[in-house]
């Protein structure tokens, strides 16, 4: 049961602001490790601005503000992930994010997922040679590219993109994964490989995914957020 597990992520008293303009509001809300939390809503109402604050992507942006805190229980202990002294790099390793639309990098299937491990300073060939194979593994792509590793990832198909994108955020095992409608622009095939993973990925690591499709979060999520109005309440 949800209420056994520990908390991983602890939401308090969250504001977002761009150019003043309130966008999450008071937000207050527990995470708890190896679920499925999904968050559905309106368009336009902030929740991909929401994960956005969970890895401070939203810092790459002119004009947005934050009170609050975030923490997220990396260790034994919780960490303040909006402390000055943490650097934001290391977050960025523990919380993955995977967008609506795969992005996959102009260079073969292989550099695609060693590339974080590559910025991250690895020199170790073997390492990352294992570390990519188990990703693609761990993303159920390993059987279908095997044989096309020095291949242009871009000539994949939708799917087998979108699952690239997962294993390239899995290739650091980060312990938190975003997901910003990672189905929406896949056939229903496709879409429900992605949700058969993401049930798998749920053993190793804590997942908030926005969806847009009721059917789909009943069917894969522990637990349902509804944002509407710059205000997160509990669905079920």
């Amino acid at each position: 049961m949800l209420m056994n597990k520990k908390i991983k992520i602890n939401v308090q008293n969250l504001w977002f602001y761009y150019n003043d303009h309130p966008v999450l509001e008071d937000i207050s809300l527990e995470i708890p490790q190896n679920t499925i939390t999904a968050v559905t809503g309106p368009s336009g109402q902030g929740k991909s601005t929401f994960l956005m604050t969970l890895n401070r992507l939203w810092e790459n942006i002119e004009g947005p503000r934050i009170k609050g805190r975030i923490e997220i229980r990396f260790t034994s202990n919780f960490q303040n992930i909006y402390d000055k002294r943490y650097n934001v790099s290391d977050l960025r390793r523990q919380v993955g994010m995977v967008f609506q639309v795969p992005n996959p990098l102009p260079m073969s299937i292989y550099n695609n997922i060693a590339f974080p491990l590559k910025l991250k300073g690895e020199k170790n060939k073997k390492l990352v040679t294992f570390r990519v194979e188990d990703a693609l593994k761990r993303s159920f792509l390993w059987d279908e590219v095997k044989d096309r590793l020095n291949k242009d990832a871009r000539a994949l198909s939708g799917g087998q993109q979108q699952r690239l994108c997962i294993a390239r955020a899995l290739v650091l095992n980060p312990q938190v994964l975003l997901l910003d409608e990672p189905t929406s622009s896949l056939d229903d095939t496709s879409g429900r490989v992605i949700e058969d993973l993401l049930l798998e990925l749920k053993k190793e690591c804590t997942m908030i995914l926005v969806s847009h499709y009721l059917d789909q979060v009943k069917r894969i999520a522990d637990s349902g957020m509804v944002l509407s109005n710059r205000q997160m309440k509990q669905q079920w």
